[in-house]
């Protein structure tokens, strides 16, 4: 049920992001338009890649809540980690392409309105301010690549505020692509950990909060157990994990001895809340076909 709910509040929480990015998007334009800002109109083409971005993640989240079928046996949760993936690769091209205006911006600086720019600015923080707040405290890779989206557009509009008002005063040209490609650095940084989690997961790294040698250890201390092979931790989508393994037991002299062997192998694995667990027994006499 608790796990039912976090998923609901995840799609929730994507489709205010989404709707309100294609709002301020739509917005931008005729605001960048009205003020001649050719910085702003660029970054409304940025937020247009967001808005495709949370669109895709809003619809992969959605389809993650899928139960498992004849197709996808462990169900469709690993579909958000696409998402993750996607909105990752996505955040790093409209990155690149930020820095390459930003640079064009030192070789032929532009002079912009300052007054409507610093209007837009502060919608543009409040707007974006709000959606990266409803997604902070998500669980899924997901919505934290998205929340990346969401504060690399908050912290551009806190930019594009402060570039406005110093321009009411001075006009310094290379100021605005200086704090562009400042703001860059941060996000790529921030994106760039978040792909490599991502990625991790896709090749079915062990998660991070699981600590396989202690598991080992804690099933090697119940009675009877002599070695396991073929021991795996693998994560759906980064909140929900998956463990198998073979236990080889050893001076078994009835069966209640195996059925206590496994009991106590599942309590120990309770302690991990793994979302589903596998665990074969074998016999001391018995040969695994798979074994390591």
């Amino acid at each position: 049920m608790g796990h039912h709910h976090d998923h609901n509040q995840s799609g929730q929480n994507l489709k205010i992001a989404f709707f309100l990015n294609v709002g301020f998007t739509i917005f931008e334009i005729i605001g960048g338009l009205y003020v001649n800002s050719v910085s702003i109109i660029s970054d409304a083409v940025h937020d247009l890649g967001d808005s495709l971005s949370l669109g895709t993640a809003w619809y992969l989240q959605k389809k993650s809540t899928k139960k498992a079928d004849k197709d996808f046996s462990f169900g469709y949760a690993r579909f958000s980690l696409l998402g993750a993936l996607i909105n990752s690769l996505v955040l790093i091209l409209g990155s690149v392409y930020v820095i390459y205006e930003a640079v064009g911006r030192f070789v032929e600086p532009e002079h912009s309105d300052g007054q409507g720019m610093m209007f837009i600015a502060i919608i543009g923080i409040a707007v974006n301010g709000y959606a990266a707040w409803k997604l902070s405290g998500g669980k899924s890779l997901n919505e934290k690549v998205i929340s990346w989206h969401l504060l690399e557009d908050v912290l551009g509009w806190v930019a594009v505020f402060i570039v406005a008002v110093v321009l009411q005063f001075k006009d310094i040209q290379y100021l605005d692509p200086a704090l562009s490609l400042l703001i860059t650095a941060y996000i790529l940084w921030g994106v760039m950990k978040r792909l490599k989690e991502t990625l991790y997961l896709f090749l079915q790294g062990v998660p991070a909060d699981v600590d396989v040698v202690q598991i080992k250890m804690k099933l090697l201390a119940i009675d009877h157990v002599k070695s396991l092979h073929h021991t795996h931790v693998w994560s759906l989508e980064g909140e929900h994990h998956v463990f198998t393994t073979h236990l080889k037991l050893e001076n078994i002299a009835e069966f209640n001895q195996i059925v206590e062997a496994k009991k106590a192998a599942k309590e120990i694995l309770k302690e991990y809340h793994f979302t589903h667990y596998t665990i074969e027994t074998e016999l001391d006499g018995e040969s695994c076909d798979l074994c390591d």
